[in-house]
């Protein structure tokens, strides 16, 4: 590719580590990002600093925010007794964009996973469960992933907080809408089984 400048190299270098950004895909990005109006380009290289500098993590949940509180957290309309524990903030927000959840959330950052070295201590486990402790909390619904981690991670929250008095429930898994029963593996069709309800 050395028929492009050094400067269109380092872009589409730069670009292509992006995750889910291949080669060709870095090289259209870059040939798109020089031939912008330069104020295009300015207000991008912008964010992308703006975004370095102003980012951080919600001192309750543990989202993304750029204020000390996020925008969940802030808003009073949303019910404080009910906290939604998940791996992460992508996971978050696609519970938030469902629309059926109006709790607060709790991000661990992670998962258990004893092979990888990854503890309670390596993920906001101990947080959690201060927060849960709080005499307004009324249920924790746990929505970790449903790999071998997140069903560890899973179990552990429940295990802790047994004798607390509040009620701790487990989102359902099994067939996704539009499924085809004969591709549904194992261990999804048993959560389907265990996770059935009345009509």
């Amino acid at each position: 590719m050395n028929y492009y400048p050094e400067s269109i190299l380092k872009l589409i270098q730069s670009l292509s580590t992006l995750p889910g950004i291949g080669r060709k895909t870095a090289e259209r990005l870059a040939l798109h990002i020089l031939h912008a109006p330069l104020h295009e380009a300015e207000a991008i290289a912008s964010d992308i600093l703006e975004l370095k500098k102003r980012v951080k993590l919600c001192v309750r949940c543990f989202a993304l925010s750029d204020t000390e509180h996020c925008q969940i957290c802030s808003n009073i309309n949303r019910d404080r007794s009910l906290i939604c524990v998940v791996e992460n903030p992508t996971d978050m927000a696609a519970i938030e964009k469902s629309g059926v959840f109006h709790g607060h959330y709790h991000i661990l950052g992670g998962a258990l996973s004893p092979m990888d070295g990854i503890g309670p201590d390596e993920i906001r486990l101990r947080e959690l469960f201060l927060r849960a402790r709080a005499k307004d909390i009324r249920e924790v619904i746990i929505a970790t992933g449903t790999d071998v981690e997140g069903e560890s991670t899973a179990s552990y929250i429940a295990d802790n907080l047994k004798n607390t008095g509040i009620t701790v429930s487990r989102i359902a898994s099994g067939v996704p809408m539009g499924g085809d029963l004969q591709y549904v593996d194992q261990v999804t069709m048993q959560r389907a089984m265990e996770g059935r309800r009345g009509f």
